[in-house]
């Protein structure tokens, strides 16, 4: 008899924006394991263990997690945002593809979550109106060139860009050496959202052309927003402006 292994997403942070789903899987775990910032948003009970690791753990936690579930225990997985989104989600799947018969039997659960891109998405307006894709800017596990080939192809498709992981202290080049590679195939005014900690109290959001987007607005709680030819802007008095992708296209380029 196997435990039930949740594996849930927090939201981009605001308590508000966690689904009642994963607020359920976390009442019924009492055993969390995640990267430390994440654990830290739950309000866990006196019987609900937390076993905090790095966040680049992600395959060693999963193991870590499926053998207490396959051990009989009822074990939730953290993620912020999405599970399934860049992240815990696919880290529990390839544990389990790779790993004993047994894992394979455990009680598995996914609740969705609300990730970064639809966060601030939702605080400028509507970028991702149209059809639209997302993308690691992390090269830990893809090359840098299957990384610059896949936003060429996408921006000359006419695809809105959600860039995840855009910059860290590791690699504080390679969102700059991105948007040149966008700025070959984009409009110079094609607009960039820079989405900081949307919905938290830190938050920031910034709108700046590709051609004058300067990568040294991003960290990694950033989530980049590249619009494509057809993105609008709509200035509003006294307000901040709207950004969206109209939902039909027309070709046009502006």
């Amino acid at each position: 008899m196997t435990g039930k292994l949740f594996i849930v997403g927090t939201g981009p942070g605001n308590p508000a924006q966690m689904t009642p789903e994963a607020e359920d899987a976390i009442a019924v775990a009492t055993e969390f394991f995640g990267y430390g910032p994440y654990l830290d948003r739950l309000h866990l009970r006196a019987d609900q263990r937390r076993i905090a690791s790095d966040n680049r753990e992600e395959l060693d936690r999963a193991q870590a997690a499926l053998a207490r579930a396959a051990a009989g225990a009822d074990v939730c997985v953290v993620s912020g945002g999405d599970p399934g989104i860049f992240a815990m989600a696919a880290a529990v799947c390839e544990a389990i593809d790779k790993g004993p018969q047994e894992w394979r039997e455990v009680d598995l659960t996914i609740t969705p979550g609300v990730t970064a891109m639809l966060a601030v998405a939702a605080r400028i307006g509507a970028p991702l109106g149209h059809d639209f894709c997302a993308m690691s800017l992390s090269d830990n596990l893809k090359p840098w060139d299957v990384i610059t080939r896949r936003l060429r192809l996408a921006a000359e498709a006419g695809l809105v860009i959600a860039l995840y992981n855009p910059i860290s202290k590791a690699r504080p080049w390679q969102l700059g050496e991105a948007f040149e590679v966008l700025r070959q195939v984009l409009p110079a005014q094609v607009p960039v959202i820079f989405g900081r900690a949307a919905g938290r109290l830190d938050e920031r959001i910034a709108v700046m052309p590709l051609g004058e987007a300067d990568a040294g607005r991003a960290d990694m709680a950033t989530c980049v927003i590249i619009g494509s030819p057809e993105t609008r802007i709509i200035a509003r008095e006294g307000k901040h402006d709207l950004v969206y992708t109209p939902r039909s296209f027309t070709g046009e380029s502006h």
